[in-house]
C-alpha cells in the first residue's frame, strides 16, 4: 500500500531496475502523475498508435484516435517479446448528437451508455467489442471530455474505446466510410441528464433525482476518469465562493504534474483550499483501493473515481457512489447528493 514500508521497499526497488535497464523515459514520484493521463497530455500518445499496457484503463489513449489494450501480467511477454495474440474486435459505433445541457458532463453520458449495455438497452453487448464514438457532437467535447467517455464505459468490459484523431491532427487513422459494425447507437447529447452511478459498479448508474438528498461524509475530484485540468476548472465553477458542507472531506487529486501547476498558477488550487477542500498530490489518489484518503467504516463518498466497487476505497461496508465533477462538487457543498444547477443558483 502506498506510503507503507513495503510501498517504500518496491519504490527503491523500481528505481534499480530503471537504472539498469538505462530506461530513459522513467517517471518516479512527482514527475508525471497518472499514468493513464500524463502520456497525452506530453505527446507520448499520439493518433494511430497501438499500444499494449497492464490497466485496462489504458483505453483513456482512445480519446485522441489510439488503440490502447489493457493485456494485465500478459505484458511481461510484451516486454520480452514485443508482440502478443489478439483476437480483433467487433466494433460497436455510437453517433453523437446535439449539445450537453448545463449541469451535465460527459461523464454523465458514459453512465448512461454503461447503464445501457448492461441492462441490454442498445441490443448487444459490449464486452470485448470497440466502442467507436463518431457524429456531430463530437464537435463539442474537448479532450477531457473523451477522457471521460472512454474512462466511464471500460470497466463493463470494452475491448478499447476509439475516437476520431482530433481536429487539425497530421496523423492517425479514420473508419472508412462504408465500415462494417456490429451495431450502431444514436443517443442525442441534449436528452441526457446528471447521473449517479449507485454503488457495485459504474453501470449501475441512475437519474440523479432518484438519490438527490444522500447524506455524504466523503467526496473525490480526480482519477483516471476526471483528472484532467478541464475537470477541476469545472468543479471550480460550483465552488468557488462556497465552503464544504460541515462533516464532509473533499479531496482534490490532479492526474498530472503538469495538471497541478497549471492549476497554482491560475488561482483554481485556491478556490478549492477556500472552500476547505484538502489538496492531494497527483495520481489516482483514493481510487487506488482507498490507500490514500479513504473511507471510514460505513461512511458514504461521491467521486469522479473510475470504479466504484466494494470495499475500492477501503472498507468493505463503505457506500461509493459515482458521478461527474460537477455533481460532486455540489455534493460536497450541500453535504448530500445534489445537482449542479442547484449549487450554482443557491
Amino acid at each position: 500500500m502506498y506510503g507503507s514500508p513495503a510501498a517504500a521497499a518496491r519504490g527503491a526497488r523500481i528505481r534499480e531496475i530503471a537504472r539498469c535497464w538505462r530506461i530513459g523515459r522513467f517517471y518516479d514520484v512527482g514527475q508525471g502523475g497518472h499514468g493513464h493521463l500524463f502520456p497525452l497530455e506530453q505527446g507520448w500518445i499520439k493518433p494511430g498508435m497501438f499500444l499494449f499496457a497492464y490497466d485496462m484503463h489504458c483505453t483513456n489513449f482512445g480519446a485522441i484516435g489510439a488503440a490502447a489494450y489493457g493485456v494485465g501480467p500478459e505484458i511481461t511477454s510484451v516486454l520480452a517479446t514485443g508482440t502478443l495474440w489478439t483476437q480483433v474486435p467487433d466494433t460497436i459505433c455510437v453517433r453523437l448528437h446535439g449539445k450537453l445541457a448545463p449541469g451535465v458532463h460527459a461523464r454523465d453520458v458514459g453512465f448512461v451508455l454503461a447503464h445501457g449495455f448492461s441492462s441490454d438497452r442498445w441490443g448487444v453487448s459490449a464486452d470485448y467489442r470497440v466502442v467507436e464514438f463518431a457524429g456531430p457532437g463530437l464537435a463539442g467535447l474537448s479532450i477531457a471530455d473523451r477522457v471521460a467517455l472512454c474512462n466511464s464505459i471500460t470497466e463493463i468490459g470494452v475491448a478499447n474505446v476509439a475516437f476520431p484523431p482530433p481536429a487539425g491532427s497530421k496523423e492517425g487513422v479514420h473508419s472508412d466510410p462504408g465500415a462494417d459494425y456490429l451495431h450502431v447507437i444514436d443517443l442525442d447529447l441534449s436528452e441526457i441528464t446528471a447521473q449517479v452511478a449507485l454503488p457495485g459498479g459504474p453501470d449501475r448508474a441512475a437519474p440523479l433525482e432518484s438519490v438527490a438528498g444522500q447524506r455524504i461524509d466523503h467526496a473525490f475530484l480526480g482519477s483516471c476518469g476526471s483528472g484532467m485540468y478541464e475537470d477541476f476548472a469545472a468543479a471550480a465553477t460550483v465552488l468557488k465562493g462556497r465552503r464544504v458542507a460541515a462533516g464532509v472531506r473533499l479531496f482534490v487529486v490532479p492526474g498530472s504534474t503538469a495538471t497541478a501547476m497549471r492549476m497554482a498558477q491560475d488561482g483554481l488550487q485556491q478556490v478549492f483550499l477556500d472552500a476547505g477542500a484538502i489538496l492531494l498530490p497527483p495520481g489516482c489518489g483514493p481510487c487506488a483501493g482507498g490507500a490514500m484518503a479513504p473511507l471510514g467504516p460505513g461512511e458514504v463518498s461521491i467521486s469522479t473515481a473510475a470504479t466504484n466497487h466494494s470495499g475500492r476505497f477501503g472498507p468493505s461496508d463503505g457506500l461509493a457512489y459515482l458521478a461527474s465533477p460537477l455533481t460532486v462538487a455540489a455534493s460536497a457543498i450541500e453535504g448530500a447528493i445534489a445537482p449542479a444547477v442547484q449549487a450554482v443558483k443557491a
